[in-house]
């Protein structure tokens, strides 16, 4: 088993360790208090022109009427409040629940769009959150808005010139999420042309850096020790779970099974997604007067996971004979 601490698994071979049977976890919602705290400073930092204001009084330091200066010069770097804007959060998990909460509470207009939202997320949403019907109406409507979803092949450069083309003018676009979620060409394009007032970036690219009006951060979102221990502590439970249990929470590559330990002996049977796995080992067990106890199967694309339960002791030529059986790919006993 591998546990990652933290979101994102693009570096863990994911379908090469699907095929030997290795279970990959990740910790979704362990950091997402700090990503959601940087998220508020990117909406302030989008409104507010806090870094050209930061850096002309750095760079006139040395004035002696620096102090009159400023209230001259201070307009230069005026910006606007949150309170009464709109902002679309696109993907309501972990993270975005707490984005589109703290939102409302500093007097935005929420709008929130995920097709896909838990149980565990609609509970924790806010009332006050608008649903959005689907992503462009988020476009249409919104003075900010904030991605948070994962990178796949569906979301890969969903932020591209036809969105923003259904955008306010004026709009302003944070991405603590993944940077390849947006076309940086089309990007630019846009904010070029005004049609973005403001881009707020986790996700540094060197195309972006240095250009007026986007403001890159190095992949500042979950680096506090907070989020860290949060992440560690999150992946050892997993761990150990799974290796005291067999039970699996939060992997990426197999389903989530879990089963209360009630037995003396369980197995933990990773296996190919096919036709009559179960029922081969169902009649392997009843052949030897073995009793199954209790019994969970899941699946998840082209592979699936198997607890069963037994108070039966099951010899090791039994074993061999489910590891031999075409579709398994390894099997576990816990005792």
């Amino acid at each position: 088993a591998v546990a990652r601490a933290g979101a994102g698994v693009n570096n863990i071979p994911l379908d090469e360790y699907a095929k030997k049977g290795i279970v990959a976890f990740n910790t979704p919602g362990a950091n997402a208090n700090g990503v959601k705290e940087l998220v508020v400073a990117g909406l302030l930092l989008a409104s507010r022109d806090i870094i050209g204001g930061y850096n002309w009084v750095k760079e006139n330091a040395s004035e002696e009427n620096l102090a009159k200066l400023v209230e001259k010069q201070k307009k230069q770097y005026a910006g606007n409040e949150l309170k009464g804007k709109s902002i679309g959060v696109i993907g309501l998990g972990a993270i975005g629940v707490l984005v589109a909460n703290i939102c409302n509470r500093l007097g935005m207009k929420v709008y929130g769009y995920d097709p896909f939202m838990s149980v565990n997320s609609a509970w924790a949403l806010s009332k006050h959150v608008r649903q959005a019907k689907d992503m462009d109406e988020i476009f249409k409507t919104c003075d900010y808005i904030t991605v948070h979803v994962p990178s796949t092949k569906d979301t890969k450069g969903m932020l591209n010139k036809e969105k923003f083309a259904l955008m306010k003018d004026g709009a302003r676009l944070l991405n603590f999420a993944r940077g390849d979620l947006v076309v940086n060409e089309d990007l630019l394009e846009a904010v070029e042309s005004g049609k973005l007032s403001k881009y707020i970036t986790d996700f540094a690219s060197q195309e972006l850096i240095g250009k007026d009006n986007i403001i890159v951060l190095p992949h500042l979102g979950a680096s506090t020790p907070e989020s860290e221990d949060n992440c560690a502590k999150m992946a050892v439970q997993e761990l150990k779970d799974f290796l005291e249990n067999g039970n699996i929470k939060n992997s990426v590559n197999f389903p989530a099974v879990n089963q209360p330990r009630e037995s003396k002996v369980r197995l933990c049977i990773t296996n190919k997604n096919m036709p009559n796995i179960l029922a081969r080992i169902s009649k392997l067990f009843a052949d030897h007067n073995l009793n199954i106890e209790n019994m969970v199967n899941r699946s998840r694309g082209d592979y699936a996971y198997t607890l069963i339960d037994t108070n039966d002791d099951v010899r090791q030529d039994i074993i061999e004979r489910i590891e031999a059986a075409k579709g398994i790919i390894n099997v576990r006993v816990i005792k």
